[in-house]
Parts: C-alpha cells; structure tokens; sequence
C-alpha cells in the first residue's frame, strides 16, 4: 500500500526563538522577508539554514506593517501593494541566489494572505506579477479560493494549505484572529485537528462541523508559542499513523 504523504511547513525567520529546532522537523519553511518581520541577516541565516536541514525554502512575504506584524489589512492601491511585495522577492531572491539557494514557493503572510484569498483583482494581479517580475513557479495558500483561481490563471503551480493551529468557519476559511478561540494553543487540539486533515480531508468547524478540507501542506505558525511542541508531537503521530513528512506539491 502506498504510504501517505503530507508537508509540514513553519512561518519562520519571525524572530521566535526555536527556529533551528523547527527546522529538524518540517519540511518547509516559509521565510520572512521584511515586510512584517525580518531583515537581510535574518534571511540568510533562515535561508542558509533550512538549505542545511535539506528543507524547502518559501518566500513569505506581506504587507509593509511591521507594528502589526502584517496582521491588519492595508487599505492601499494594488499596484502599491504589489510593488512592496516584489521588492521583498527581489531581496529574498537576491539572499537566495547568493548562498546557492532555491526558492521553491511564494505564501503571502497573515492579512495579505487573507486579502488575496477573497479579492479577485488582487490576487490576480498579485500572482500575475510574481510569475512575471519575481520569476515564481509555484505559490501556496488556501484550497478553494481566489489563491487558487488565480494561481490557475497566472500558469502557476498551487500548494494546497491547511493550519494545524488555526480555526475555521464553516465556509472553510479561517477564523479572524480577533474573535476568541482563532489559534489554537491545545497542543493535543492541534495535533488532532492535523491528524484529522492529513487521513480524512476535513476539518472540524468551531461550531462542530466537519467540512471537507483538501491539503497538501499543513503549518504551523512560527510564532505560536507551542510551535516547536506541537512539531514534535505531530511528528510521532504522523508516523504512528503511517504518515511520512515529505515537501509535496
């Protein structure tokens, strides 16, 4: 029987303090680039090491809002946002290029994320530009919107997501993080809910209903306090559930 695969992807370089122990355990990473949180130092060290763990490099970048942590939408004209987030690319890219690594992927960060989910215009303009401008192949993000009409649209490979640590409405998208109960701190919470996603395809609502929720890559934010334990503990229930870690897409 064919073994089940699934990625495990963190949100690093954020300044948490157990990046390179998260880096002995998922499969990607996806990188800070300046926008909400890291500077060039932070990307070379993120870079060079997660090239050293043998991990997939992502670029992660986000709205400029450094205060917020890129996690306020920005009320700004497209072609502003999208500069911004090209001249992230470029400084990844160039951090990349130096130290002989590949950028795999591009995941927009926290409220860039959201936006580009459910606006239209941005996120086809936005995935448009970074196939032609940043030279992107592939990019990540939620299953079942505009991340994935636009990616199809754009010529660009999709990574399906789903977030071990995040909870979810019953139209299948995130719970806004300013309502209580939107991340989950439960570590066996996370892992079941991670458990779930990986060998059925749903998720459970926070009103308690399972919902389908196709995922080739689960994450973990970086920046959750019980990230590196929840990694760990995922990582022993993945393989006693048959379950091999592996970047896929």
């Amino acid at each position: 029987m064919r073994k089940a695969l699934m990625d495990l992807n963190a949100d690093l370089g954020e300044g948490a303090p157990f990046d390179s122990e998260l880096l002995k355990i998922v499969t990607s990473a996806s990188i800070a680039c300046g926008g909400h949180a890291g500077d060039a130092g932070s990307m070379r060290e993120a870079i060079l090491a997660a090239r050293d763990n043998d991990v997939r490099i992502g670029a992660h970048p986000s709205y400029l809002d450094r205060a917020n942590f890129g996690r306020v939408p920005i009320v700004e004209p497209y072609g502003k946002t999208i500069s911004d987030v090209l001249e992230q690319m470029q400084d990844f890219a160039e951090i990349a290029q130096d130290v002989g690594a590949d950028i795999a992927y591009v995941k927009p960060h926290g409220a860039l994320y959201n936006e580009t989910a459910r606006s239209r215009d941005l996120c086809r303009a936005l995935y448009a530009a970074l196939k032609s401008d940043a030279h992107a192949t592939k990019v990540m993000g939620m299953p079942g919107t505009m991340h994935e009409i636009a990616a199809q649209g754009a010529g660009l490979a999709f990574i399906p997501e789903a977030f071990a640590d995040r909870a979810y409405d019953e139209n299948g998208t995130l719970v806004p993080r300013s309502e209580p109960g939107a991340v989950h701190h439960d570590i066996n919470r996370i892992v079941a809910q991670a458990l779930q996603i990986a060998r059925n395809g749903t998720v459970t609502t926070r009103s308690g209903r399972k919902i389908p929720l196709r995922a080739m890559s689960l994450c973990l934010h970086g920046d959750n306090q019980h990230a590196l334990e929840a990694a760990r503990v995922i990582r022993r229930a993945f393989e006693d559930a048959g379950i091999a870690l592996q970047a896929i897409s």
